[in-house]
């Protein structure tokens, strides 16, 4: 890189990156300060003034920590750890995985694959043995594992977080999708499917944020809550008190759940949707041919593979190898559902 700037896609210089002086010149503080704050060292008594004035001066200089040049510094391991949870959008999360394998290699990295566990022992050994640089994953790391990784002060950067501003938070995006929609064709009373599969409740909770976020901005009514059983038996009961309050309009937690809401309307004597319009998320190819077929969000992995990569090897301090874009990571598939 030369020492004049960091180039840009396309060969345009840039100013010198921001330094860690930088920040602690702006905020009047040290540097040790700055490296306390920004790597979230535990056991120091700093400010909330002082934490806010670090984090306002790296925001307002655009800088970014060198997680490798931190790695190297500290005798690191040169490893960083990529989490795949079971909250999987298809093969989302391994196609992820093995492109930033290949992204990291180029620079002498390498990625420890780890799958998510119910107690997560195997991460939270991967964490202390091997010393990672970073933590990354598709979807925000929970329990045993993101205990381990925020108690090392290993900086974890996960598809979707605040980190990785080009792509945005999926959850609020997807929730703004769904909900400007159905309001769109005049549904105000919403309702939110979950299954009853306690592993994959995390994944219900991270769409109904982006959902509660975009019915809160057009004041609709809380949205109304329930869990159904994959085998459909209460199903029928959960929708018919829905109708008598009014739901209009469903959002499932996935297009399996959705086709379990489906099966409980024909059940109930319902229509859908006349009665009450369903969506799922996914667009399972199974949704083509359901009762009535499905509306439900489809994903452009390799849209949304392309701006996570770029966006990850940023965020671990090395230059994007070209410019990627995040319009159209999804879009909505409508069908008679809805």
């Amino acid at each position: 890189m030369s020492a004049k700037g960091t180039p840009r896609p396309g060969g345009a210089a840039v100013g010198p990156r921001p330094t860690k002086a930088d920040v602690a010149r702006l905020a009047k503080v040290s540097t040790a300060t700055v490296s306390y704050v920004l790597n979230n060292v535990s056991g120091q008594r700093i400010s909330e003034q002082t934490q806010r004035a670090v984090r306002d001066a790296a925001a307002q200089l655009g800088y970014r920590p060198n997680l490798a040049a931190r790695n190297l510094a500290v005798g690191g391991s040169g490893v960083v750890l990529y989490i795949v949870g079971r909250l999987a959008l298809g093969n989302l999360p391994i196609e992820v995985g093995s492109r930033l394998t290949t992204a990291l290699a180029r620079h002498g990295i390498v990625l420890s694959l780890q799958f998510e566990t119910d107690d997560d022992r195997n991460v939270v050994d991967a964490i202390a043995d091997l010393n990672p640089m970073a933590v990354t994953s598709t979807f925000p790391l929970s329990g045993n594992a993101l205990a381990a990784a925020t108690a090392a002060g290993i900086p974890q950067i996960h598809l979707g977080s605040s980190q990785l501003h080009s792509i945005g938070a999926l959850d609020r995006s997807i929730g703004e999708m769904r909900v400007e929609y159905l309001t769109g064709r005049g549904h105000t009373r919403l309702a939110f499917a979950y299954t009853t599969d306690e592993e994959l409740r995390p994944l219900g909770d991270y769409w109904l944020v982006g959902l509660r976020a975009a019915a809160q901005r057009r004041a609709l009514p809380e949205i109304a809550l329930a869990s159904f059983a994959a085998d459909g038996s209460n199903a029928a009961e959960i929708v018919t008190d829905w109708a008598s309050a009014g739901v209009t309009a469903v959002c499932a937690q996935s297009d399996e759940t959705a086709f379990v809401v489906l099966h409980g309307l024909r059940q109930a004597g319902l229509r859908c949707p006349q009665d009450m319009a369903v969506m799922g998320v996914n667009a399972t190819e199974l949704g083509a041919v359901s009762a009535p077929p499905l509306t439900s969000v489809a994903f452009d992995a390799k849209a949304i593979v392309d701006v996570a990569v770029a966006a990850m090897m940023s965020e671990l301090g090395y230059p994007a190898e070209q410019e990627t874009s995040a319009a159209a990571v999804a879009r909505l598939v409508e069908r008679e559902s809805t």
